[in-house]
């Protein structure tokens, strides 16, 4: 089985291998997200506590990239670098966590009325579209400083740290939001 070497790839093959694996990604989680327990196991498997992990993932992202952010602008490049990949380590457990409890769980409905359902959908809605942005976002901002492309790391970093600031905070948010719907277990 090949498999892609992110130093020693060219533009296109890195390209190529990024937007392959965001759409696989993303056509999986909408996928899921339109076809809740599709691939249940079966047997109760019990996944109530899923969703406020996700929102303490979310907000731990959100604090790591901020530090992150922090960090680089102290010139502190080791710790810049430690708050970055385990920002992205925590947003693939995450992913793989998402995965499993839209696997398992029937779909929530909000609840809300008036104004606060207005919000919430727009903030849903913003949360998922930039969420499906931030991944090729987040690929290529890390491919460009594991390449040592620091020109274009911090060029496309300018721009994923935003949104990707912005989905970690939504996420919590849209927790915040929605919980009070949660079946009770």
């Amino acid at each position: 089985m090949a498999t892609l070497d992110l130093k020693q790839a060219n533009e296109k093959s890195l390209s190529i291998f990024i937007y392959a694996l965001s759409v696989v990604v993303v056509s999986l989680v909408a996928f899921l997200i339109f076809f809740p327990q599709i691939l249940s196991l079966g047997g109760g498997v019990n996944v109530s506590y899923l969703p406020k992990f996700h929102a303490f993932i979310n907000g731990s992202c959100a604090v790591l990239l901020v530090l992150g952010f922090i960090a680089i602008k102290n010139k502190n490049i080791r710790l810049h670098k430690t708050m970055m990949v385990s920002t992205f380590v925590l947003s693939s457990i995450f992913l793989i966590s998402y995965v499993i409890y839209h696997s398992q769980a029937p779909a929530t409905k909000f609840g809300g009325e008036g104004a606060i359902r207005l919000v919430y959908y727009f903030v849903l809605l913003t949360h998922i579209v930039l969420a499906a942005i931030i991944l090729p976002l987040a690929l290529f901002t890390i491919a460009r400083s594991w390449r040592g492309e620091f020109e274009k790391h911090k060029k496309i970093a300018r721009i994923t740290l935003p949104l990707w600031l912005y989905v970690a905070v939504t996420g919590v948010l849209v927790y915040v939001m929605i919980s009070p719907y949660y079946p009770v277990s």
